[in-house]
């Protein structure tokens, strides 16, 4: 059992609760992103094999595109995508994505993987979640 210091003659610690600054918090909360799509159960370990190994640019677009926290999973061949975006303009930051070479590479070498959703949006190839619950 830990006597906290106190065979030493040292005071009981006292328990403080710590809570940030409120000019340290971030002046904005991210958007967060949940998004779907199936993935062909004959490419799923490629799929996997290259996402070991993500293309140097295709990391820094999405970094540059203010997309941070940035996550992946899988169940049964179903993608789910998880990130977090802290920019200003969503629809601007992925209409550069969508033009940067080394991404559309990417996306051209991964799409024949996927099967999009019928009920996706015109112009979504991963379908966009509703949020249902969030616990900071």
């Amino acid at each position: 059992m830990d006597d906290h210091g106190r065979c030493l003659g040292l005071p009981p610690l006292e328990r403080l609760e710590i809570r940030p600054h409120p000019l340290m918090k971030p002046k904005s909360s991210p958007r967060r992103f949940g998004m779907a799509i199936r993935v062909k159960p004959e490419r799923f370990e490629e799929y996997k094999k290259i996402h070991a190994a993500v293309w140097p640019g295709v990391l820094m677009r999405i970094t540059a595109s203010k997309i941070t926290n940035y996550s992946i999973f899988h169940l049964n061949g179903w993608l789910f995508s998880y990130f977090e975006y802290w920019g200003d303009d969503f629809e601007a930051d992925m209409k550069l994505m969508a033009a940067d070479v080394e991404t559309r590479r990417w996306w051209d070498h991964t799409e024949p993987m996927q099967v999009p959703l019928p009920s996706r949006v015109p112009g979504e190839w991963w379908s966009r979640m509703e949020e249902v619950f969030h616990l900071d």
